[in-house]
C-alpha cells in the first residue's frame, strides 16, 4: 500500500504542482490555450487557485515523507476532490464541456484518500 500511495500521490502532486505554478506565473493570454475558463475568472482568483494547488501538492508529499502530521495527506487529497467537483461545475456552466481530465483527477484523488488511510 505504501508504494502504491507514493506512486499515485507523487503523480498527482507533480500534476498539481505544475498546474498551480502555471496559474501563478503565467499571464491570462498564456493560460488561455490550456484553460479556456480563465477568461471567466478574475486573475487574482486564478492566482489563488494556483497557490492552493501548490500547497495541496506539498501536503500530499511532505507530511508522509517527514512523518510530521501525516493526517494532512488525506486532507490534501480531500481538498483535491472538492477542487475537482468545483472544476467540473465551472466547466459545465460555461461553454467548455471537456471534463474528462477533471473526472480522472477526481478519481485519482479519491484513490489517494483511500491509500493515505493505510499510511
Amino acid at each position: 500500500m505504501n508504494i502504491a500511495y507514493w506512486i499515485v500521490a507523487g503523480l498527482l502532486a507533480l500534476f498539481y504542482f505544475y498546474a498551480g505554478a502555471m496559474k501563478v506565473i503565467r499571464s491570462r493570454d498564456q493560460l488561455r490555450p490550456m484553460m479556456a475558463w480563465v477568461d471567466r475568472m478574475p486573475l487574482p482568483v486564478v492566482r489563488a487557485l494556483g497557490t492552493v494547488e501548490i500547497l495541496g501538492a506539498t501536503g500530499l508529499v511532505l507530511p508522509p515523507l517527514t512523518g510530521i502530521i501525516a493526517s494532512l495527506a488525506p486532507a490534501a487529497a480531500i481538498g483535491f476532490v472538492c477542487l475537482q467537483i468545483g472544476a467540473v461545475a465551472v466547466h459545465l456552466t460555461g461553454d467548455d464541456r471537456r471534463i474528462t481530465l477533471n473526472l480522472a483527477l477526481l478519481a485519482t484523488a479519491a484513490v489517494t484518500i483511500w491509500l493515505a488511510t493505510g499510511l
